[in-house]
């Protein structure tokens, strides 16, 4: 494989790393004051005046993980208070997203409070308005036109917001409303204590890992270690870590988390983040676990039937159909991004109503392209990257017209997939003194990816397929009398003991048997 990456040395890789963090690594003491999002003085006075007038107060959240923790936050510092709050998170299926007509007809309360959702709810702010409900609305989802007309809004991605880290997730508004109402009222309540929770939504949302993020999600993961939480309590033993990164996290626990909502009730996942015993977590966690192989299972059915159906030839992948588990389609249509290297849009139909999720690709915006075909859309809202949308079924055939001539306008070089290989790494850079080097730019996430590696030219020592389903390949790797031990998950292509290869993939320490080694995890080989 021909390269014009850079050669790397340790130095340079430390450099490359550093100017990632344009504004330098932020401290927890760099934290900004609740009160810089706009309008966050009026919602806390109008909570603090109806907990002191023992008003009712319904809390709103979602169903994804954000959405969970996001409640849980609220529900724990109310428990606090010792205040009595209801807390609601929508039945995907039943209720759909969000505060809603349907969702309000179920709340008995003076005051109702939305987390992660809400910026879209026009018609649920104009029935709190006639039934003289005060409505918080708590969100970070990009605004769509005209807001609703509650009592508050609190969202960094408001226009009138100048709040300088508009880049956060629902649970991290959420936490900062808990901050202005510990002001407010004048709490001894450390902020601190809901770091395990917030670094899962943080990681899970897919938020940036820089700037503020990165200290409370770095912060998080060390609390996630000793958290005496029962539910983190059971994630440690049944995952058989003491030690958590955010991949952790991205692929261990928020799936199982994330499957509640998708496959059932987000209630499930709520009750286990705020378990009170160890086989109320543990009981929960099971069944969390049994509910994400069902979403597996469901999501390869759908997966397959889904790359049959979509018109390579098409900018922007669009697909539908009656019978697919409305639960799975965002992770399909990540699946087929994968696939096709095109944003695409996964629709699941029922009674003449499509709702499906679309994720996106390189620098294309998904959420404008929504934007301008919304005429055909009854909803829609979320971020450049990915998006949530509802319409008529017989509205799909225009709308999918109408989208992927939009997208047929963009510049080609947006669809471009972001291979990201920082650069080319002899084998004999490779030692603990790297490593060290890597650990100090931890966590590894969105806007932070772990370094990715090309080793050109390396022997083939050993190669061995391993797994239950033999889908993986263990390899050892060598040049100059020095060798490097390697994986690869779900591996393409076997490779020949003797053979010479380029690969491409990411250092990691492998522990087992209470031994330390350096591992590459192959991404690819070339």
């Amino acid at each position: 494989m021909g390269s014009n990456l850079p050669k790397l040395t340790k130095a340079s890789i430390a450099a490359l790393l550093e100017a990632r963090f344009l504004d330098g690594f932020k401290e927890l003491k760099d934290l900004p004051n609740p009160f810089e999002l706009h309008e966050m003085d009026r919602a806390a006075d109008r909570i603090v005046r109806a907990i002191r007038h023992k008003e009712r107060i319904a809390i709103v959240g979602d169903y994804d993980v954000d959405g969970v923790v996001s409640s849980a936050l609220m529900e724990e510092f109310f428990e606090l208070l010792d205040y009595p709050v209801d807390v609601v998170i929508p039945n995907r299926f039943v209720d759909g997203y969000g505060v809603s007509p349907k969702i309000l007809d179920r709340i008995d309360a003076d005051v109702v409070i939305t987390v992660d959702n809400g910026i879209t709810a026009i018609d649920a702010a104009n029935i709190c308005k006639e039934r003289g409900i005060d409505l918080i609305i708590t969100d970070h989802h990009t605004p769509s036109g005209t807001l609703p007309d509650a009592y508050a809004i609190v969202n960094p991605k408001k226009d009138a917001c100048s709040f300088a880290y508009p880049d956060i997730c629902g649970a991290q508004v959420a936490w900062f409303l808990i901050g202005a109402l510990k002001q407010r009222l004048n709490l001894e309540i450390r902020m601190g204590r809901f770091l395990d929770l917030l670094a899962l939504a943080i990681v899970a949302d897919v938020m940036p890992l820089t700037s503020i993020n990165r200290p409370l999600v770095r912060k998080g993961l060390e609390m996630l270690s000793s958290s005496n939480r029962p539910a983190f309590e059971v994630v440690r033993s049944y995952l058989g870590k003491q030690r958590f990164s955010a991949e952790d996290i991205g692929y261990g626990i928020a799936p199982r988390i994330n499957s509640a909502g998708r496959m059932e009730d987000a209630s499930i996942a709520l009750k286990f983040l705020r378990a009170k015993t160890i086989d109320e977590a543990s009981s929960g966690w099971i069944t969390l676990d049994a509910l994400n192989q069902m979403r597996r299972q469901e999501e390869m059915e759908t997966t397959e039937t889904a790359i049959a159906m979509a018109n390579p030839d098409d900018p922007v992948i669009v697909v539908a159909r009656e019978d697919w588990h409305e639960g799975v389609v965002g992770i399909v249509a990540s699946r087929l991004v994968d696939r096709f290297k095109k944003p695409a849009i996964v629709l699941s139909v029922e009674n003449g109503r499509a709702k499906g999720s679309g994720r996106s690709i390189g620098d294309v915006n998904l959420f404008v392209l929504l934007d301008r075909c919304k005429s055909f859309l009854t909803a829609f809202g979320g971020h450049k990257m990915a998006a949530g949308l509802s319409l008529d079924k017989e509205k799909i055939e225009a709308f999918r017209g109408a989208i992927c001539k939009e997208a047929s306008m963009l510049p080609p070089e947006l669809f471009m997939p972001k291979e990201n290989i920082l650069g080319e790494l002899p084998i004999g850079e490779i030692d603990w003194g790297l490593m060290e080097i890597l650990a100090r730019y931890e966590p590894y996430g969105e806007a932070n990816s772990r370094p990715k590696f090309l080793i050109k030219n390396i022997s083939v020592i050993d190669a061995n397929i391993i797994g239950a389903e033999k889908n993986h390949m263990k390899l050892l790797l060598g040049s100059k009398n020095i060798s490097l031990s390697a994986i690869q998950f779900g591996f393409k292509k076997m490779v020949s003991v003797g053979e010479n290869i380029d690969v491409s993939g990411t250092l990691q320490v492998n522990e087992f048997n209470g031994r330390r080694t350096i591992q590459l995890l192959v991404d690819k080989i070339h």
